[in-house]
């Protein structure tokens, strides 16, 4: 078994951005910390969250405890990769996501590759539009992948059989 591959049911999960804000009080400057975290299963569940805290440890494991607590579920083909192309919205940041033959790997920023990674994605071409906030474009990935939907629901939404769809 892989190492970083998670057990059944066990999620991982990815720091994507910490920042470092300063308040400036009499006396000096106060520190606190901010950090966004994507958790997923490695086989189609995702979700994200930020957290505040004085402390980095603290800051991240409230993101964590956020990010647990809004899971989706992701559609995956049999290749690693998404069913077909979507663009995700979320403010000014926009991703589009193209699947990929098998082999691609992930080819994606850092925002956008830690949501997928941890979607269980393993072949997916993407493309920051817009905004480079990592807030917005982690939003907007889960927005784009929460927009997809598997062949079966696809066909089934259209009255057709599998194999017409495909």
């Amino acid at each position: 078994m892989e190492k970083n591959v998670p057990a059944e049911g066990e999620l991982r999960d990815k720091l994507v951005y910490l920042n470092r804000v300063a308040k400036v009080v009499k006396g000096g400057k106060r520190f606190s910390f901010s950090a966004i975290v994507v958790v997923g299963d490695g086989a189609g569940r995702v979700g994200s969250g930020l957290g505040k805290a004085n402390e980095v440890p603290e800051a991240i494991r409230k993101a964590i405890e956020s990010a647990k607590s809004n899971l989706h579920t992701v559609p995956l083909s049999e290749e690693g990769s998404i069913p077909f192309e979507v663009i995700g919205r979320y403010g000014a940041g926009r991703v589009m996501l193209k699947p990929a033959s098998e082999g691609t790997g992930i080819i994606a920023g850092g925002a956008v590759r830690a949501v997928v990674e941890v979607a269980g994605v393993h072949n997916i071409l993407t493309k920051c539009l817009g905004t480079h906030n990592p807030h917005n474009l982690v939003k907007a990935t889960i927005d784009a992948l929460t927009q997809l939907k598997s062949p079966e629901e696809m066909a089934r939404l259209r009255g057709k059989s599998l194999h017409e769809v495909r």
